[in-house]
């Protein structure tokens, strides 16, 4: 009941709603992708909210991932634009795999995600 209670309290804090989140995911749609296949284009020039970070690693760690990240996948190549927190969250974790939502985009469409 203890862990229950912290994870309404990061809900409220960060504005999440896990139940909400995993319920609109298409499960079918998800892919485990190995974290060093992901190319994160903006990686190093975003700053993560290191407390949002600390807690989904808290989260994932109890109750697992309930919202995989988007990716498109451009020419056989993954690249990640979303998801930052999460991400950072499992390879600071020492997760070798992330749940993903992978969308086929041309190259005109990573370009447009690229700006």
């Amino acid at each position: 009941a203890n862990a229950q209670q912290e994870l309404r309290e990061m809900e409220k804090q960060f504005g999440w709603n896990i139940e909400k989140a995993a319920k609109r995911i298409k499960w079918d749609k998800v892919r485990e992708i190995p974290i060093q296949d992901i190319r994160r284009p903006f990686e190093y020039t975003r700053v993560n909210n290191e407390e949002k970070v600390q807690a989904l690693m808290k989260s994932i760690v109890e109750i697992g991932l309930k919202e995989p990240i988007d990716v498109l996948e451009v020419d056989g190549v993954i690249y990640g634009f979303s998801g930052c927190h999460r991400f950072e969250a499992h390879k600071r974790l020492g997760k070798e795999k992330i749940a993903c939502v992978v969308r086929s985009a041309s190259r005109a469409a990573l370009r447009m995600h690229m700006m």
